[in-house]
């Protein structure tokens, strides 16, 4: 038999540095979950990550027992590393802050894949390229 789903708490986190301080302590400790185990599964799980900002879902269970899956880092994250850059434009049409190749999107595109509400690998890519528009990063072809 299944166990109960008391509440599902999505988070995003610093792969493989994670720590009980906010955001992660309170939100898992009103439901009464063990942060430090969480913690520590968390920041295994994430070590190849090293500090890339990832979301992860936790489904606590009316037991306090928890199990969680941990999604792809947001492709805004993935962008600003291609491109080398702290943020984004604060004036995207008007100012561009970078330039990414659409071979370089192409990557982000196969590796959100599976996170992203897609059919093909083109779609996902149009998904990336709106986004690096939205931030003031140009895709160039070439």
């Amino acid at each position: 038999m299944a166990k109960e789903v008391a509440v599902t708490i999505k988070l995003q986190a610093p792969g493989g540095q994670a720590t009980p301080a906010p955001p992660i302590g309170p939100a898992l400790g009103q439901h009464g979950v063990n942060i430090g185990q969480f913690v520590s599964q968390f920041n295994e799980r994430t070590k190849d990550l090293n500090g890339t900002t990832v979301p992860v879902v936790i489904t606590v269970y009316a037991d306090k027992s928890f199990v969680f899956e941990v999604k792809s880092p947001p492709a805004a994250v993935l962008l600003k590393q291609v491109a080398e850059i702290a943020k984004g434009s604060g004036t995207p049409n008007r100012e561009t802050v970078a330039e990414v190749t659409a071979e370089q999107v192409r990557k982000i595109a196969e590796a959100k894949f599976k996170d992203l509400n897609a059919y093909d690998l083109g779609q996902a890519e149009k998904i990336i390229r709106g986004t690096a528009r939205s931030m003031g990063i140009e895709v160039v072809d070439s």
